[in-house]
C-alpha cells in the first residue's frame, strides 16, 4: 500500500493548501467546477441504488467512487480547502494570507456549487423525460429529501439548526478524514481504499455535506419538492457550510498540525523516575 506516516503527510497537507492558495482562478474554478459535478452525480447514483434496491446501506457503499474520482483527478471540493488551506497560513508560508485563504474558498464555493447545479439539472432532464413528465421514483425521492432536510429542521426550530449544525461538523470531520487519507499512500489502491472509509460513514449516517446539498435540493426543488429556495438556503445550506469549516478544520486540519507538524518534545522517562523518587 506504500503507506506514508503521518509525520510526512502533515507536512504534505500544508503543500497542498499552499499551492491552492496560489493557483490561478482559472485553474482554481476549472477544478471546483468538476468536483462539484462528480459528486453530485455520485450522489445521484448513490439515491437511484437506494431506491432500485431498497437498501441505502448498498447506496452509502457505492457513493465514494465519485469522490474517489474527483481527488485522483486532483479536483476541489470546498470542504477539502476548509482544512487545507488554513494550515498554509497557520504554519506561516510566505505570501500566504488571509485574504489569499478567503479567496480561494470563494472561488472553490462559486465552481462546487456551478459544477453541482450543471448535474441537478442534467439529472432533472432524465428523471422527467426533458420536464415532459411527472418524477420518476427517484427523483421524487430525491424532492423528499429535500423537503425533511429542510422543513423537517425548521419545525424543530433551535433544536432543528443544532441537530444540522453538529451533522455538518461531523461530515467534515470524516469527509477531510478521506482528504488526508488520500495523502496516506503513494499507490492509486491504497489511496482509494484509505478514502472509502470515511466516506462511506458519512454518507450512511446521513451528515450534511454542502456540496452534495448544492444538488440534492436544487434538484428536489425543480423534482417538485414543497420546499423553497429560501427555506434550503437558511434551514440547510448556509449552517451547513459553517458546520463543515468548523468540522474540517478543528477535527482534522488542526488535530493533526498539532501532534504531527508541530510535535511536543517527548517526556524525559529518567528525569520523570528521579523526580518520582
Amino acid at each position: 500500500m506504500s503507506y506514508v506516516t503521518p509525520q510526512e503527510f502533515a507536512t504534505k497537507m500544508i503543500d497542498a493548501g499552499e499551492s491552492k492558495v496560489f493557483m490561478s482562478t482559472k485553474d482554481t474554478l476549472i477544478r471546483s467546477y468538476m468536483a462539484g459535478a462528480i459528486l453530485a452525480l455520485a450522489a445521484a447514483f448513490a439515491v437511484t441504488v437506494a431506491v432500485n434496491t431498497g437498501q441505502f446501506l448498498v447506496g452509502a457503499l457505492l457513493f465514494p467512487v465519485g469522490f474517489c474520482m474527483l481527488y485522483l483527478l486532483g479536483f476541489d471540493l470546498l470542504t477539502g480547502v476548509f482544512t487545507l488551506v488554513p494550515l498554509a497560513l497557520i504554519a506561516k508560508r510566505p505570501g500566504v494570507t488571509v485574504g489569499g485563504v478567503l479567496r480561494n474558498w470563494g472561488l472553490v464555493f462559486v465552481g462546487n456549487f456551478a459544477g453541482a447545479m450543471t448535474t441537478a439539472v442534467f439529472m432533472a432532464i432524465i428523471f422527467t423525460m426533458g420536464f415532459s413528465q411527472d418524477p420518476n421514483s427517484v427523483g421524487q425521492k430525491i424532492g423528499q429529501i429535500g423537503e425533511a432536510r429542510t422543513l423537517g429542521y425548521a419545525a424543530a426550530g433551535g433544536a432543528g439548526m443544532l441537530t444540522l449544525f453538529i451533522r455538518a461538523v461531523m461530515c467534515n470531520w470524516m469527509v477531510s478524514t478521506g482528504v488526508v487519507a488520500a495523502m496516506m499512500s503513494t499507490s492509486v489502491s491504497g489511496k482509494v481504499i484509505a478514502m472509502w472509509m470515511p466516506i462511506l460513514v458519512f454518507f450512511y449516517l446521513g451528515f450534511e455535506h454542502s456540496i452534495v446539498n448544492m444538488f440534492l435540493f436544487p434538484s428536489g426543488i425543480m423534482l417538485g419538492g414543497d420546499f423553497t429556495w429560501i427555506d434550503y438556503l437558511m434551514w440547510n445550506e448556509i449552517p451547513t457550510i459553517v458546520g463543515n469549516l468548523v468540522g474540517g478544520l478543528t477535527f482534522v486540519g488542526a488535530m493533526i498540525y498539532g501532534t504531527y507538524y508541530k510535535t511536543s518534545p517527548a517526556r524525559n522517562a529518567g528525569k520523570g523516575a528521579v523526580a518520582a523518587e
